[in-house]
């Protein structure tokens, strides 16, 4: 009988394991979309400070992806919330994205650079 529960147990960490947590990744113009129709997501510009005082998405909240860890985020206290991620071109929003699925957030839409955001800029930090 116990190696039954074991096997079953094996079976449960083995299906786990398995299942992959992943991010959605959608273009700009799709999460514009969105962002239009919904009202509860966060818009998170991870390139450094200085490109993000430069010019960011109105409404962006600033959250460099070399910051991103394995520690809790503050900002990102929802981890069901959705979450746009972007930086200048795709690379490092994309590395961001993975990184904030492996501390467990659960709605994480990466949408590339903010060389693909054709509307207005902040300046400074808008937070």
């Amino acid at each position: 009988m116990k190696k039954i529960g074991i096997i079953i147990l094996s079976l449960f960490l083995l299906i786990g394991c398995t299942i992959k947590k992943e991010y959605k990744s959608i273009s700009m113009e799709e999460a514009i979309k969105q962002m239009e129709q919904e009202t509860d997501y966060m818009l998170v510009d991870v390139r450094s400070e200085e490109e993000y005082f430069e010019n960011h998405i109105p409404g962006a909240i600033n959250i460099p992806n070399e910051s991103i860890g394995t520690e809790k985020i503050k900002k990102l206290s929802n981890k069901d919330q959705k979450i746009f991620v972007y930086c200048r071109s795709g690379n490092r929003s994309k590395q961001a994205a993975k990184k904030l699925v492996l501390l467990g957030y659960t709605n994480i839409v990466e949408i590339g650079g903010i060389l693909d955001w054709n509307g207005a800029l902040e300046h400074g930090f808008g937070e």
